[in-house]
């Protein structure tokens, strides 16, 4: 982040020296984002036609993804991602920038490495027995297809379980996928949440 940028958010009250960041949200900029700086608010995905295995490989990538974070299998989620891939929840339907605005997350796979350090600590109570998720992700749909790249629309429908407490999670998925060593990897996925503004009696702890 700039110090230009920096300024503009605090206001010109406020003096700061700015540090070069090269993780997290920083670590691609916004212009870097592609569709992922389109609002989701009103948005509403454009089918296009793909030949039946392409259609399966991208099925599998994204079911293979809920199956791991249902199992928390925290290493093999982090592994679908690319080298430069980055998770961004934005917290609000119409969130195009997420160096200016405050995210539900914004990690890159360092940052994603360093949570799953967190949930698999032992003294992660947080993460106590009856912690578990279901997924169900559907309709999915992919709107552009490039030499070495893909974008995918999908949604999504998460239960979690904790110490007897169900909470539920919807909304959609937006994937930029690229080929990265002739396999499919996430460049971007975008998550927005339909009850991102909700009140939750704790906060979310692993990716949704």
């Amino acid at each position: 982040m700039n110090q230009t940028i920096v300024k503009e958010a605090l206001g010109s009250g406020v003096v700061i020296e700015a540090v070069q960041s090269m993780t997290g949200a920083e670590s691609i900029a916004p212009d870097h984002m592609g569709r992922g700086s389109v609002s989701a608010k009103g948005y509403i995905p454009k089918a296009m036609t793909i030949g039946r295995e392409l259609e399966q490989e991208v099925h599998h990538l994204l079911f293979a993804q809920a199956a791991m974070l249902d199992a928390k299998n925290w290493s093999g989620f982090i592994e679908l991602f690319s080298s430069a891939g980055v998770y961004w929840a934005p917290a609000r339907a119409d969130q195009t920038d997420w160096q200016r605005e405050a995210s539900i997350f914004a990690e890159d796979k360092l940052l994603m490495e360093v949570r799953m350090g967190r949930l698999q600590h032992p003294n992660a109570w947080s993460q106590a027995p009856l912690w578990e998720t279901n997924h169900m992700v559907g309709n999915i749909v992919v709107e552009s297809q490039g030499e070495d790249s893909l974008e995918v629309f999908s949604k999504f429908q998460m239960m979690e379980l904790r110490r007897d407490h169900v909470r539920h999670f919807a909304g959609s998925y937006r994937h930029s996928l690229i080929k990265e060593s002739g396999d499919w990897k996430i460049k971007l996925q975008r998550v927005d949440l339909i009850n991102a503004q909700a009140s939750f009696d704790y906060v979310i702890q692993a990716w949704i």
